[in-house]
């Protein structure tokens, strides 16, 4: 079991974005809200079961499906580090490209 829960500066930025999305469509937070609450959920699920999303190319890093999102997430002995949110609809290249950069940076 991890010790501890982070939230990349990349994940933050991400998540805000997305609420402003949803803000701006809806004319309303409650959406935001929701599925911040849903975000958070499944980020202290993976605290408990590490390994519960599905395993990436890159070692240690795996995806929990939120939604219509998923939680892209590192494990380390001390951590769960949530590098990005990346949401379904997008084009799947563009998750692949993320997915290089963070193995350049390992």
């Amino acid at each position: 079991m991890a010790k501890r829960l982070i939230w990349t500066k990349m994940s933050h930025k991400q998540k805000k974005e997305i609420f402003e999305f949803w803000n701006n469509r809806n004319k309303s937070k409650n959406y935001s809200r929701k599925l911040n609450d849903l975000f958070n959920e499944a980020a202290e699920l993976l605290l408990l079961y590490p390994n519960l999303g599905k395993k990436m190319e890159i070692e240690n890093v795996r995806l929990k499906s939120v939604r219509d999102f998923g939680l892209v997430y590192r494990i380390t002995k001390s951590e769960i580090q949530i590098l990005t949110i990346w949401d379904f609809n997008r084009n799947p290249e563009t998750l692949k490209n993320i997915l290089i950069q963070i193995k350049i940076q390992d």
